[in-house]
């Protein structure tokens, strides 16, 4: 079904790894989405999750809490968790996420708040980067489906896909002429949307599959 170019290209980039279908996804509970802190406020002690400033600060003393670590960065940046991301309300996100955590802004305040400011701060810039690239957005929602690519591994590669690929290297740096370079951009953008369109339809094949595990459930 994957055949042909784009699907070559998924396996190079590792987005169609062999098996894909049965991993076990990982899994988000509510109180990590809403940034809450079962344990309360470091600082104050006071019980409940915060609520201030996107579940960053205890709305009693309004110290700044620990990053949750388990809530996904399309929850962090306030995206659907979808292939396609509206990338100028991602970076306006970011940028409103920075103007909250960033080091900066708690250069007066308690050494443990500076220490959460950074992590949190890390956090915001691994997921904006992450969410902005197709590349790596696509690798995240698989990662999130439970599917994980080891770094440099090559999932069963079409051998004159390669070829294609160095054959087009070469040409990109033999290059002396802009029509040369768009005429290899439009090979690659041509197969960068047929990779993405498999994307999306992996999507709704999961959907699918995840409805057969619930029907398989015994009642």
């Amino acid at each position: 079904m994957w055949g042909g170019r784009a699907g070559a290209l998924l396996r190079v980039w590792g987005l169609w790894p062999a098996g894909v279908l049965g991993r076990r996804p990982l899994s988000c509970n509510a109180a990590s989405l809403a940034g809450s802190n079962p344990s309360g406020c470091w600082n104050c002690g006071s019980p409940g999750g915060p609520v201030r400033g996107d579940g960053f600060f205890c709305p009693q003393c309004r110290a700044l809490q620990p990053p949750d670590l388990t809530r996904d960065y399309f929850s962090l940046m306030d995206c659907n968790r979808s292939f396609r991301v509206d990338t100028a309300k991602l970076q306006q996100r970011y940028q409103q996420l920075q103007r909250l955590v960033h080091p900066d802004f708690f250069s007066q305040r308690s050494q443990t708040e500076k220490d959460f400011s950074e992590k949190h701060s890390t956090l915001v810039n691994d997921a904006y980067k992450t969410l902005l690239a197709p590349l790596s957005r696509g690798l995240y929602l698989l990662k999130l489906r439970g599917v994980e690519i080891p770094e440099g591994t090559d999932y069963e590669m079409d051998r004159q896909f390669l070829m294609e690929i160095m054959e087009m290297n070469e040409k990109l740096a033999e290059a002396q002429s802009e029509a040369a370079m768009k005429e290899i951009e439009s090979v690659v953008r041509d197969d960068f949307e047929k990779a993405k369109e498999i994307l999306t339809k992996m999507r709704y094949f999961s959907n699918v599959e995840e409805k057969i595990k619930l029907k398989k459930i015994p009642v």
